[in-house]
């Protein structure tokens, strides 16, 4: 038969563990979030909270640690780093910033289940000397994964 472990042992295996989860975990399940983002794009449409859809196609996505949409190029709105962690659920929750030099900024926060993306954007604009305390504009935005010819994914 084989031997049993001291008691001795055993709380120092058990102590090894816990200070693995305790340093690891936090960082662990942003990894692994951040890598499941990592060369995604998304076809979505957005529009004001409570409003239907202004922007008929805008493609959301996450590369080289950036996020990026395509509509706002126009805006001049460069990529914004993210954060991301993985839910209970299996879903991806993520946060970023776009700013534009003109417009203002966008922060967005939104969850990814699946092959699908929603969530929210507020429009931040730039205070003006007409507008100098200007309202924030919250969006919505909605749509499926897509892979690098623009066609849905699954």
């Amino acid at each position: 038969s084989a031997a049993r472990p001291t008691r001795r042992v055993w709380c120092l295996d058990a102590c090894r563990s816990t200070a693995v989860m305790l340093l690891a975990g936090p960082w662990a399940g942003r990894a692994t979030a951040q890598a499941s983002l990592e060369g995604r794009r998304f076809d979505t449409q957005a529009g004001l909270v409570g409003k239907p859809a202004h922007v008929p196609s805008d493609i959301l996505s996450f590369a080289d640690g950036l996020f990026h949409s395509s509509d706002c190029d126009q805006y001049e709105y460069g990529r914004g780093k993210y954060t991301s962690s993985v839910e209970a659920d299996g879903s991806i929750r993520f946060e970023a910033e776009t700013v534009s030099p003109t417009y203002g900024r966008n922060t967005w926060k939104g969850r990814v289940v699946g092959r699908s993306i929603e969530g929210e954007f507020v429009f931040h604009r730039k205070p003006t000397w007409w507008r100098p305390n200007p309202e924030p504009l919250p969006h919505w935005f909605k749509g499926p994964e897509i892979d690098k010819t623009g066609k849905p994914v699954g």
